[in-house]
């Protein structure tokens, strides 16, 4: 993919990637570093953390947390702070989710996606504000289309992913002018765990793929730069906003574009 990004973008910037050992987060991660900020990821697993600094490059850290538990989430912070200086971008992308009806679900499980998701957001939030550099730090959150869509077998995940989506206001209305907050909603990003995950057999996919107005899968890639352009100077007066990757595919079913033009 070509970005019109400058690759010194982000030069001098540190980032901070919870839930950056994989998938699309990994990809924000690595296309920070290639932009020329100095980042470190974030995952529970400490070689999986290991090997994505390793494949992100440029000196990349690895450090490991749980962002449900905020004192470990904010140590790794501090890590980062001491090794790279004052955060300048932080994005918080870690999140669980399944397909699963609500009255098979447990309470539980319920549970686990909305820590993983909603108190995640928060306690990585939360954690960093004394260790951004103010003014002028941006916060990025990876929400989705089901907090504003309900979605049938994902009770759990509208219901947080609509609260990181507050979350993200509240902030940027607390915190400005010294903090941008800002979220990003990926829609079907291929080659993600989540699409494996939501779309686990050929019917789901295609159901999948009949909403995208544009008629193919998102690319880890994209999301990417949309990250660096919102971390970048060019957003400087964007805060309180949810920027949709996702190729039109919360304006509905894609496959009745022609009826509307009064084809058959």
């Amino acid at each position: 993919m070509n970005s019109a990004l400058k690759d010194n973008l982000l030069a001098g910037k540190v980032a901070f990637v919870a839930g950056g050992t994989s998938g699309i987060n990994l990809g924000i991660a690595k296309r920070f570093a290639q932009l020329g900020a100095k980042v470190a990821v974030v995952g529970r697993d400490p070689e999986k953390a290991q090997r994505a600094a390793l494949e992100i490059g440029s000196g990349a850290l690895g450090l490991s947390s749980d962002v449900r538990d905020y004192d470990a989430t904010r140590k790794s912070m501090e890590q980062a702070a001491e090794a790279f200086g004052p955060l300048d971008i932080v994005v918080s992308g870690a999140a669980g989710n399944f397909l699963a009806p609500a009255i098979g679900m447990s309470a539980n499980a319920f549970k686990t996606v909305v820590d993983i998701d909603l108190l995640g957001t928060f306690n990585v939030f939360r954690g960093c504000y004394d260790l951004l550099k103010r003014p002028g730090a941006s916060l990025i959150a990876i929400t989705a289309g089901q907090a504003i869509n309900p979605s049938p077998l994902q009770v759990h995940a509208c219901a947080a992913k609509a609260g990181i989506n507050q979350v993200i206001r509240v902030l940027a209305m607390e915190w400005g002018p010294d903090v941008r907050v800002n979220g990003i909603s990926p829609g079907p990003i291929a080659n993600t765990e989540g699409m494996k995950r939501l779309a686990p057999d050929p019917k789901t996919q295609a159901a999948h793929f009949e909403r995208i107005a544009m008629r193919r899968w998102g690319e880890i890639e994209e999301v990417a730069e949309c990250a660096a352009f919102l971390s970048s100077a060019s957003a400087a007066y964007i805060s309180g906003a949810i920027l949709d990757c996702d190729g039109g595919s919360q304006l509905g079913d894609a496959s009745r574009r022609d009826l509307s033009r009064g084809m058959v």
